[in-house]
């Protein structure tokens, strides 16, 4: 048997692929979580043969979750799920170790045989998300950087985001210039913008 995590923070979604895979002779879903720090105690806890994510979530990020699986080292392979056909997005799933990317809009039969080949050691990947990759701009940002802007466009203050993260309001200040210099935005909101719509954050 495959043994599955689900991440995933829309409680539709999340049970409509639970039903889904439990159809599915070889797999067996061991937990299901609604936000990426949820799916982590989970995958520490089941020891799942794969995570299936989505990569907007509340706490942590399907991204962030897979960067944390991959300093465990725990074996567990991660497949993100998303509506986020952007190269930025796929280029950093990659960096963390992500072995299937496929979109919410993709067949039943495909996200099934994907979890199978990504579980068989092989990698999974939407075709037209492969090929885009090739082009586009490389990401400019620093982690630090993109969690500093992620947290400015929740709207966030200078102030909540140095306790949030533990630095200080100077250093905020500092990371959000170089964010926005980089981007060559005018300010913290259209350098969030821009970001995100090239799957930077």
């Amino acid at each position: 048997m495959i043994k599955i995590v689900i991440a995933e923070d829309q409680a539709l979604v999340l049970g409509a692929l639970a039903a889904l895979l439990g159809l599915e002779d070889d797999f067996e879903v061991v937990g299901r979580a609604a936000n990426g720090e949820q799916a982590l105690a989970l995958c520490r806890s089941t020891a799942p043969d794969i995570v299936l994510t989505d990569i907007e979530m509340p706490l942590m990020t399907g991204l962030e979750l897979a960067n944390a699986l991959k300093e465990d080292s725990s074996g567990c392979k991660v497949v993100i799920v998303t509506t986020f056909a952007r190269s930025g997005f796929l280029r950093r799933a990659m960096h963390a170790g992500v072995r299937g990317y496929l979109l919410k809009d993709a067949p039943a039969d495909t996200l099934a045989a994907a979890i199978r080949t990504v579980h068989a050691g092989g990698r999974a990947v939407a075709p037209e998300l492969a090929m885009e990759s090739w082009g586009g701009e490389q990401d400019p940002l620093s982690e630090r950087e993109r969690q500093v802007l992620r947290l400015a466009g929740e709207g966030r203050s200078g102030a909540e985001i140095a306790k949030l993260i533990h630095l200080s309001e100077g250093t905020v200040r500092n990371y959000l210039s170089e964010a926005i210099s980089k981007l060559n935005a005018g300010n913290r909101v259209e350098a969030f913008r821009l970001a995100r719509d090239a799957g930077w954050l």
